[in-house]
């Protein structure tokens, strides 16, 4: 009977087990598995060996249902309430009977990991058994789960259950009881998140970003709502059906052989429209990054070899770019969107819905490509060279750590030439079936925060520089709907985080990656998160610390993983590839729980007198001491005395005599002390919400040098 009910199981679930051969259980033994529907436990009794143990609550165990089903398997049933409890799991443990064991204790109501109990980790550590982590993906769908607002739930969603490597939980002996307890919990958590990426790779690494969105199509529904700006709102099928229209026109628009295309668009469905149709071709998106200026762009475009660009005419004209336009079309085909929707026929639409409803796969692979650049802060811009697969699963790693789900609503005001922007503020939502507000600037700090409030929004991102400016002019009722609010580009200072904390009532959870990663490497998380830090590193990022001369507290970031960039591509020299590992070159030390702090940037430092001086520490310096405004200090080339430290302010109170005094009482040398402090009116910012330190540094050469 058992053996008929797993076959039909098999059959009507599409079920399809990953690494079934790791099952052996050749001493202690205990099975974690995710949480996500009641459909789990039945799943495990029937593909695993009939030796296996079942914990069960005896609350749960009570129902008449649950009752008649223990007499089939071999079960334990536990108080949660009593803590001696643990000892009976344990004893069965220790006398070599596998047990099955939810870590989570209850089911999950987003289909993400949750909290892992300590009991769960206390068996595993006491006995020495090995745990085998295992992840069900899928029954999350079933109308048998808890998922609030769930889409399209069904009866017989496909199903998937991973089984990961066996491992022994292990801690320092000399740490107290205590210490050990909370560090195995979090050697668990950090287990199953690693096991929840590998499933996902599993199942998608070898799809494109255009599979993927067909992909979400079907998981989440055809009719799903997912991507709206102030003018337009698409559900999966008119989007998909846009991408295919989108794609037939562009076809024929490009020349023999041209793969690499720009984009010069801002936050609108239509910018999601062209990505995903130059996807499905097989083009390699090249996104320009408007906020840099004219010679930037110019030689973006050029590094690339891009000979067409796509934009907009209004947007052109909205943001003052016909200048940039006119230079880019002496050298590249420009074609406006407006000029292809005029061409766009009855036929056309009902083709493109023809090849939605046909499922027709695209051109592209999970190794095509799509270009970035960097923000200019180093000289001419660099290309940065991201597969598929590289973005992909960077969103997949990030999925895997923070819980989302399609009752969710995020807003993303990050343009998209921003890489948190691109993956985490426009991607992952899209195919993850959270619907997505796209806002075209994320300088309106009026604006956003009424979007927020209007499109009740419970996930945002941002720069802290936009935070602190959206957290000062919002009414306290504006982000009440904000689950979380995600924080990446820069440091996030103290007084931004106070701000939403006391205002909003709400924790900032900061972030840190670079473009060239796809971007996250760190994250903080409502499970695991420290004050000050950017969270711990992301499943399967290697990193080390490599020592820099003249600075003690950490060291040069370097990194790998499956997110990590094909290469640069460098001004008039051509395509240059990664050799495996990347040197951030941000300066990063590391805590004994896995926490990553960022002290600078290598490039964000002045030496003086021998001396290595942060220029970070010098900007937080003069936010404590004065309170208001915006401060960025430089260091400048003096013809004199070789570097020197420059403060610009956007607080004309600031004061050298008082900063001095700051640094002296706070036990830091003179040598920080700003030569020259430089009040301005207004901050000059790039579009990733940095201060523009390239030109600053140049302002202050030319007062310094008196050029």
């Amino acid at each position: 009977m058992t053996r008929l009910l797993a076959w039909l199981i098999r059959i009507l679930f599409r079920l399809k087990i990953d690494h079934s051969d790791r099952l052996v259980f050749d001493g202690p033994t205990v099975i974690m598995p995710n949480h996500v529907s009641f459909l789990d436990a039945l799943l495990l009794y029937l593909m695993l060996p009939k030796s296996v143990w079942f914990v069960v609550n005896t609350e749960i165990a009570a129902r008449p249902w649950v009752e008649l089903a223990l007499r089939f398997c071999n079960h334990v049933k536990i108080d949660n309430r009593n803590p001696y409890s643990l000892r009976t799991i344990i004893s069965v443990v220790r006398e070599g009977n596998p047990v099955v064991l939810f870590p989570e204790g209850r089911i999950s109501n987003t289909g993400g990991l949750m909290k892992m109990y300590t009991g769960a980790a206390l068996i595993a550590w006491k006995t020495n058994a090995k745990v085998f982590p295992i992840i069900l993906r899928g029954p999350e769908y079933s109308l048998l789960s808890r998922i609030k607002d769930k889409v399209k739930p069904r009866w017989l969603p496909k199903i998937r259950i991973f089984i990961g490597e066996p491992s022994v939980l292990v801690t320092e002996t000399e740490l107290g009881f205590r210490v050990q307890k909370a560090a195995i919990t979090d050697k668990l958590l950090t287990l199953m998140q690693h096991t929840m990426f590998l499933a996902r790779r599993k199942e998608y690494a070898k799809l494109d970003f255009f599979a993927r969105l067909q992909l979400a199509a079907k998981t989440h529904g055809a009719s799903r709502p997912i991507v709206r700006d102030l003018n337009r709102a698409v559900n999966y099928r008119s989007l998909i059906a846009g991408v295919n229209v989108m794609s037939g026109k562009l076809r024929a628009a490009f020349a023999l052989g041209e793969d690499t295309v720009g984009v010069l668009l801002p936050n609108a469905v239509a910018h999601v429209v062209v990505l995903f149709a130059l996807f499905q071709l097989g083009k390699t998106p090249a996104i320009l990054n408007f906020s840099t200026g004219l010679r930037n762009v110019l030689d973006s475009a050029g590094t690339a070899g891009i000979r067409t660009v796509l934009t907009s005419r209004v947007f052109v004209e909205k943001a003052n770019m016909g200048e940039l336009v006119g230079q880019l079309a002496t050298t590249c085909q420009i074609i406006y969107l407006e000029d292809l929707a005029k061409t766009v026929s009855m036929l056309d639409k009902l083709t493109g819905l023809y090849r939605y409803f046909e499922r027709q796969p695209g051109a592209a692979t999970a190794d095509s490509r799509l270009i970035l650049f960097t923000s200019g802060t180093e000289g001419r811009p660099k290309g940065v060279v991201l597969s598929h697969r590289a973005i992909l699963a960077n969103i997949d790693q990030a999925s895997s750590v923070i819980d989302y789900s399609p009752a969710d609503r995020m807003l993303n005001a990050l343009p998209m030439f921003h890489s948190f922007g691109l993956m985490a503020g426009t991607m992952l939502p899209i195919l993850g079936g959270i619907e997505l507000f796209l806002y075209p600037s994320p300088l309106h700090f009026r604006i956003v925060p009424e979007i927020a409030y209007d499109f009740n929004a419970t996930l945002m991102l941002g720069t802290p520089t936009f935070l602190a400016g959206y957290g000062k002019v919002a009414h306290p009722y504006d982000f009440h709907r904000l689950r979380y609010v995600l924080a990446g580009g820069e440091k996030l200072r103290q007084p931004v985080r106070d701000l939403w904390l006391d205002k909003f009532g709400i924790r900032i959870l900061e972030g840190y990656g670079v473009t060239e990663t796809g971007p996250v490497l760190c994250l903080n998380t409502p499970l695991a998160a420290r004050t000050g830090s950017v969270g711990k590193f992301l499943p399967e990022i290697e990193w080390r610390l490599d020592p820099v001369p003249g600075i003690d507290s950490g060291g040069n970031l370097v990194v790998r993983g499956p997110n990590l960039m094909e290469g640069y591509l460098l001004y008039e020299q051509g395509f240059r590839p990664v050799d495996g590992w990347y040197a951030t070159g941000d300066v990063v030390s590391v805590d004994s729980a896995g926490y990553a702090f960022i002290q600078a940037r290598l490039k964000r430092f002045a030496k003086i007198a021998g001396e290595m001086i942060n220029l970070q520490i010098v900007e937080e310096a003069a936010s404590a001491c004065f309170g208001t405004g915006l401060h960025a200090a430089v260091a400048a080339a003096d013809g004199r005395k070789g570097e020197r430290v420059v403060l610009f302010t956007t607080n004309s109170q600031t004061k050298r005599e008082v900063l001095r005094e700051y640094f002296l009482q706070t036990g830091h040398s003179v040598l920080y002390v700003p030569s020259h402090i430089i009040p301005i009116a207004t901050m000059p910012l790039l579009g990733t919400g940095k201060p523009d330190y390239l030109g600053l540094q140049k302002q202050a050469e030319i007062i310094l040098n008196g050029v």
